[in-house]
């Protein structure tokens, strides 16, 4: 719980810290890591990143995860991406990564309790945090105040 806990901080501060202007750049822009598109899935979808289908097998989920939403902070030093990803079996999966590496857990966090609320999602942390995320802004809440941060779509 206290690593999920930290994990989620250091997400929050990064996104937090980088965003301190909206400002649009093409994937090639210096500074701005380039995480190329997935596959199509067999269903006709897009497929969600293969770092986070390692990330599910591990944790038990084996099907095929295609993209229902996929934007980006809008920053230029740490930008962190973010995936909505849909089961088979309907169930919604959340990934976000911080764009220097993917380490899960560290730079990478996948949360298996997502919800669609409206036109966004809900993302539950075991330790409380509540990630609401929709095309424009990803709002991080936690027990010690609310973040707020722009987002596009990719």
């Amino acid at each position: 719980m206290v690593i999920a806990t930290v994990f989620l901080s250091i997400i929050g501060m990064s996104a937090g810290l980088a965003l301190g202007s909206r400002h649009k750049a093409s994937p090639e822009s210096p500074g701005l890591p380039h995480i190329p598109e997935s596959p199509a899935a067999s269903n006709g979808g897009v497929e969600c990143p293969a770092e986070m289908h390692a990330t599910a097998r591990r944790l038990g989920i084996t099907d095929t995860l295609t993209q229902v939403m996929r934007v980006r902070t809008t920053d230029t030093k740490t930008v962190t991406t973010i995936w909505i990803c849909r089961g088979p079996d309907d169930a919604l999966y959340y990934q976000a990564n911080r764009g220097d590496g993917w380490v899960e857990g560290k730079t990478a966090l996948f949360l298996t309790r997502v919800d669609q609320e409206g036109d966004g999602y809900v993302a539950k942390a075991v330790d409380g945090t509540v990630i609401r995320v929709d095309e424009r802004q990803l709002r991080i809440f936690r027990k010690k105040g609310v973040e707020t941060h722009d987002v596009e779509p990719e």
